[in-house]
């Protein structure tokens, strides 16, 4: 029997695991946090990856979800160096011809740069803005909730008014949505190239509210930045949690979860070390979770095989970019300003092919990337006068089959990478950024299984935990039998992306799991989690 060190143990220092850990030390629960990477923050981190002087953020760089959390409010993160920088444009669209579109803080603005191609799009912003306004405190609290059951959900739907017809836009992919709502390329491009970003082509079900739901999250909230970088939240979450009596520990792998009599008891780490818990929750992958931590023998086959059925979502390659200067688009200042940048020459044709291609096991012969202007809007980030740019490449094949483009030949991603990497440069230079290429400084090309490797909660260098799919959504995710938040072993919970809403910086998991177990220990949430703290 181990001796019981700790009342929780949470396994993965990203901000949905630390999140979690917060709200059980505010309970006044004896928390441990275990992280096998160098520092905290797992997806939410910064650092200088290409030079001295240059921070990045490594995966996510903006908050958009997490506008809808309390838990800034109720951690009281301000304290704990949590800021934000509210950039204006927070969305630039880009075409190869010069054109652009925008999302602005201010509505106007965004109708008029829509207007430019079509009125009747700008208008219907504005009606796809105030149906926003109207759900807005509905979707908060089916973010910031354990998620109802199937039984419950459906029964909502059919007593709504219109409820069949919101069924029906969840389900529907982006390309009908955006051909029956929108008449312009351009304003199609502006909302559908959001699906990218969990991984969704412009054919695939559900893709339509994604696509929705971000824009106007960025039209209500804006597209915010973490002042000084994203591993701010993750510093702020660890201060609440240390000045809770709470620990952290890195470099400290979980080899398996401690099981006796049923329930799990503790950790033992790869040097063999065991840490007694009263319980565990987990935000490493599901995946993980179930194959590793857990283990067949525990949860038995029908467990063990529905998770390995569990799909991961799309690679992604992220190419890291030091510049002298600030990049200059060909589409002028509006988009040098933007935090996010889309650059396509239109929607469903385009991304449908780089979906189809990556799929197929195929390099993209003209490959999407999400552009990160790191220091548009905190300067802070780079010495003075320089640039700093991140390039999300997606989706990518984990495992590579051929090329599209028919000029690299390599396929292992070692080799590859850089390749894939030139011909993104080439991209962007010729058609989108014409001096790019002369200005970069040094770059740093971290491709799927560089990220996986670094990150064991990134499966096939996915950065989703788990694909954002209708069946694994909600009270499905990851699976049924884990749907809310709790494992089939007492004591073990699962608090990660993996669960309920899903992917993004939105500390919604960590919080709704926080919940559950609140629950299980006869702690009043509402009470205590959303109490003020000392």
């Amino acid at each position: 029997m181990i001796p019981t060190r700790y009342d929780a143990i949470i396994i993965g220092s990203g901000h949905n695991g630390l999140t979690c850990a917060c709200y059980l030390a505010k309970a006044g629960l004896k928390v441990l946090v275990v992280e096998k990477y160098h520092s905290i923050g797992g997806m939410t981190n910064t650092e200088e990856i290409t030079i001295p002087g240059f921070r990045s953020d490594t995966h996510a760089s903006c908050i958009q979800l997490a506008n809808f959390s309390p838990a800034p409010e109720e951690l009281q993160l301000e304290k704990y160096g949590f800021e934000l920088i509210h950039p204006d444009p927070g969305l630039s669209h880009v075409f190869p011809d010069g054109r652009s579109v925008s999302v602005h803080r201010n509505l106007d603005d965004t109708c008029r740069s829509i207007a430019r191609y079509s009125q009747r799009d700008a208008d219907m912003w504005r009606v796809l803005y105030e149906k926003f306004l109207e759900q807005k405190e509905l979707i908060g609290d089916s973010f910031n909730n354990p998620p109802p059951s199937f039984t419950e959900e459906a029964a909502s739907l059919r007593t709504l008014p219109g409820g069949l017809d919101e069924y029906r836009f969840q389900m529907q992919n982006l390309r009908s949505w955006c051909n029956e709502t929108f008449e312009s390329e351009e304003a199609k491009s502006l909302l559908g190239t959001w699906g990218v970003h969990v991984g969704s082509s412009p054919d695939d079900v559900g893709g339509a509210s994604i696509s929705w739901l971000l824009s106007m999250l960025i039209q209500h909230y804006g597209n915010n930045i973490v002042e000084g970088g994203m591993r701010n939240l993750s510093l702020a979450l660890s201060g609440f949690l240390e000045a809770h009596n709470g620990e952290i520990r890195t470099n400290a792998e979980v080899k398996q979860i401690v099981v006796e009599n049923g329930k799990a008891c503790g950790v033992e780490l790869q040097d063999g070390e065991e840490i007694g818990a009263g319980l565990i929750a987990s935000s490493a992958h599901p995946r993980n979770l179930v194959l590793d931590l857990l283990g067949q023998q525990r949860l038995g086959t029908a467990i063990d095989t529905k998770i390995r059925r569990y799909e991961l979502g799309e690679s992604v390659m992220v190419v890291y970019i030091a510049l002298r200067r600030p990049a200059k688009y060909r589409a002028g200042p509006t988009a040098e300003q933007s935090v996010y940048v889309h650059p396509s020459p239109g929607l469903s044709d385009h991304l449908s092919r780089i979906f189809y291609e990556a799929r197929s096991g195929l390099l993209s012969e003209e490959p999407f990337a999400l552009i990160c202007n790191d220091a548009a809007a905190d300067p802070s980030r780079v010495p003075p006068g320089a640039g700093l740019m991140k390039l999300v490449v997606q989706p990518v094949p984990y495992e590579i089959k051929g090329d599209a483009g028919g000029t690299i030949e390599e396929t292992h991603w070692d080799r590859a990478k850089e390749l894939l990497a030139d011909r993104m440069i080439d991209l962007l230079t010729d058609k989108y950024i014409p001096d790019l290429r002369d200005n970069i400084i040094k770059r740093v090309v971290h491709s799927p299984q560089d990220i996986e490797r670094m990150l064991p909660s990134a499966l096939q260098g996915t950065n989703s935990h788990g694909a954002f799919v209708p069946y694994q959504v909600g009270a499905m995710r990851p699976i049924p039998e884990m749907g809310f938040y709790r494992s089939p072993v007492t004591h073990a919970y699962l608090c990660g992306s993996g669960s309920h809403p899903g992917p993004g910086v939105t500390m919604a998991p960590g919080r709704n799991a926080a919940q559950i177990i609140y629950a299980d220990l006869g702690i009043d949430f509402t009470a205590v989690g959303r109490g003020s703290s000392r």
